[in-house]
């Protein structure tokens, strides 16, 4: 018997930040966390900068010590992950490896709560992307996502669970 676990939307899953060995994604985003705790001045503002450039290379990652990211956010892969430092993300997401949330046609992207985001996708412009959405591996998403969507494909588009089942 399998039991889905629905993540908050709204309350973030700390648990999911923290590190137990080698993680250079929950590195990453604990020197973001330690980077904004310090309001980004002072001694700590400058060892969380240093702590980041070097997790930013081991990763290749490129997320901004600025972005406002959500609780419980998971970097599984964080290799080639680029952000612009203006995105939202919130609470419990999951995003793999070399996502792209970019700018174009004057905004970036503002991710709802507990969104997966599949490895390779594009996520560009002024769009949202609802709660409990997915966004499949590759996709090339311009336009919104509506909660608990699955968007697909080059360019995107919305596609119920059964169309993803059928042959």
């Amino acid at each position: 018997m399998v039991v889905n676990h629905i993540l908050s939307a709204t309350e973030p899953d700390w648990s999911r930040e923290r590190r137990n060995g080698w993680e250079p994604g929950k590195a990453l985003v604990k020197t973001i966390r330690d980077y904004q705790r310090s309001g980004g001045s002072g001694v700590g503002a400058k060892m969380a900068t240093l702590r980041h450039r070097f997790w930013s290379v081991i990763t290749g990652a490129e997320v901004p010590l600025t972005c406002k990211l959500g609780g419980g956010l998971m970097l599984p892969h964080p290799n080639g992950i680029v952000f612009h430092p203006d995105v939202e993300i919130g609470p419990n997401c999951m995003i793999f490896q070399q996502v792209t949330l970019g700018y174009a046609d004057g905004g970036v992207p503002r991710l709802g709560g507990h969104v997966d985001v599949g490895a390779g996708a594009r996520l560009i412009g002024p769009i949202t992307v609802g709660d409990h959405a997915r966004i499949g591996a590759n996709a090339v998403v311009t336009i919104d996502v509506p909660a608990g969507a699955t968007a697909v494909g080059i360019p995107a588009r919305i596609v119920k669970d059964q169309d993803l089942t059928d042959g």
